[in-house]
């Protein structure tokens, strides 16, 4: 939850899916389990309007949809790192399209075989960082960030000059690297989740990311994850 005047208030959440159905179950679900479900959206082009309108805190998007694909709705939605967090939802398993997804900013990818419970804790996840894969998907990934890390096995210049991390952050970097949640971290290092989210953000900040799935990556890429 996000707070204001020290207030918490519900994560804002829109719903992105051509089908009339599936589109109203999940924002009925989720408005249910207490999210405030901000707008949805039935094809690509009116996504990214209603998304740049209603500044949801997460967007639940299908890959799927007329007018504009879900990746491109992505890439243009997160941008320079400024608007929300994405949650695929999506029939598809296909490599190729978790890959895909991630590239364009999504931080989570998940079946639509998944349940109602499962949707709302991603949701959940989702909201303070945390990237959410279905089970299979996250290895996935990471497999794909260790290859591209092994074919680009060279550091150039710039690398070495990266930004300084402090101990504690280079810390929880490792373990975001190995995937833990923030919650498992804060278990690990006897720290609030509070203080992992905000060690998270100053490495995102010093580090130029926008999300967790690219400090993932570039942990990997420093051989971090070992």
């Amino acid at each position: 939850m996000s707070e204001v005047h020290g207030v918490p208030t519900p994560v804002r959440v829109m719903v992105v899916d051509d089908h009339p159905m599936w589109r109203d179950a999940v924002a009925r679900d989720l408005a249910a389990a207490g999210f405030e479900v901000v707008a949805t959206a039935e094809d690509g082009p009116q996504a990214v309007r209603r998304a740049r309108a209603a500044e949801p805190d997460v967007l639940v998007l299908d890959l799927n949809l007329p007018g504009l694909p879900g990746v491109e709705v992505c890439r243009q939605v997160v941008g320079a790192g400024g608007g929300p967090r994405v949650l695929v939802l999506s029939a598809s398993g296909e490599h190729a399209d978790v890959l895909e997804a991630v590239k364009s900013g999504a931080t989570g990818y998940l079946l639509k075989s998944a349940g109602a419970e499962e949707l709302i804790d991603a949701v959940r996840r989702t909201a303070v960082g945390d990237a959410v894969f279905t089970p299979g998907l996250a290895g996935l990934v990471l497999g794909e960030y260790r290859r591209l890390a092994a074919e680009d096995g060279r550091r150039t210049e710039e690398e070495s000059e990266a930004p300084r991390l402090t101990d504690r952050e280079t810390e929880v970097l490792r373990l975001v690297a190995k995937g833990l949640s923030y919650k498992q971290i804060a278990e690990r290092l006897v720290i609030s989740h509070r203080t992992v989210q905000n060690h998270v953000q100053n490495t995102l900040g010093k580090l130029q990311l926008h999300n967790r799935v690219e400090l993932v990556r570039y942990a990997i890429e420093r051989g971090l994850d070992g």
